[in-house]
C-alpha cells in the first residue's frame, strides 16, 4: 500500500503493481509547523509567585469568611504597618465604623513619643544616622496603649463584646499586645 498520502500518482501505480517487490520510495519531509501549531505544541509552565503581603491578604480573606461583626457583637479589626498600628470596631451589618484608634491620631501621637526608625542628626556639613536607643515607648507599649484606648472608646459607647479580627497577621507581638490590653480594659472576646 501507499507509504504516505503525498505519494499519489506514478509511485502508487508502481507500488501496487510490484506487490512484494521492494521499490524505494522518496521520503517526504514533514511540513514545518505554523506559528499557531508551534504554540499548541509548546508547553508553558506558569509559576505563581506570591509575596508576603499576598499571603496575608489570602489569610485575611479566609478569616473574613468566618468572622463577621454584628450590632450586638461588632468586629475589632487590627492592621499594622511597619510604622503604625490601626484598630477599628466595625458593625458589618450596617457597614459602619463604631470606634477607632491608631498611632496616627494626633492626641495619641503626641502622647506616645516613639520612633519607628533611626533618628537623623545634622551636624555642620555632615549627616549622621543615630539609632535611637532611648525610646520612651517601644512597639509593644504603643500597641498596649492603642488596645487601652479602643477598649475605653467601646465601653463609652456601650460595646462590651467584640469579635477579634487579626487581619491575617500572626497572633504575636503587637497584635497580641493590643488584644491583651483591650481584654484587660473591659472588652470581651
Amino acid at each position: 500500500m501507499l507509504a504516505s498520502p503525498a505519494l499519489a500518482g506514478a509511485h502508487s501505480f508502481a507500488a501496487s503493481v510490484s506487490g512484494n517487490l521492494r521499490i524505494p520510495l522518496p521520503s517526504v519531509p514533514a511540513p514545518s509547523p505554523t506559528p499557531a501549531r508551534r504554540a499548541a505544541l509548546s508547553v508553558v509552565a506558569k509559576v505563581k509567585v506570591s509575596t508576603p503581603q499576598d499571603d496575608r491578604i489570602a489569610r485575611h480573606v479566609r478569616l473574613r469568611k468566618k468572622v463577621s461583626g454584628t450590632t450586638e457583637r461588632p468586629r475589632l479589626s487590627v492592621f499594622r504597618s511597619n510604622k503604625h498600628l490601626y484598630a477599628q470596631v466595625i458593625d458589618d451589618t450596617k457597614q459602619c465604623t463604631l470606634a477607632s484608634a491608631s498611632t496616627m491620631h494626633k492626641s495619641l501621637s503626641k502622647e506616645l513619643e516613639y520612633s519607628a526608625g533611626p533618628t537623623i542628626l545634622f551636624l555642620a556639613d555632615r549627616l549622621l544616622f543615630v539609632c535611637d536607643r532611648r525610646l520612651i515607648f517601644g512597639f509593644q507599649e504603643v500597641a498596649q496603649k492603642i488596645g487601652e484606648v479602643i477598649a475605653k472608646s467601646c465601653l463609652e459607647k456601650g460595646i462590651t463584646k467584640v469579635v477579634f479580627d487579626r487581619g491575617g497577621f500572626l497572633y504575636h507581638g503587637r497584635i497580641k499586645a493590643l488584644a491583651d490590653a483591650a481584654r484587660e480594659h473591659g472588652l470581651e472576646f
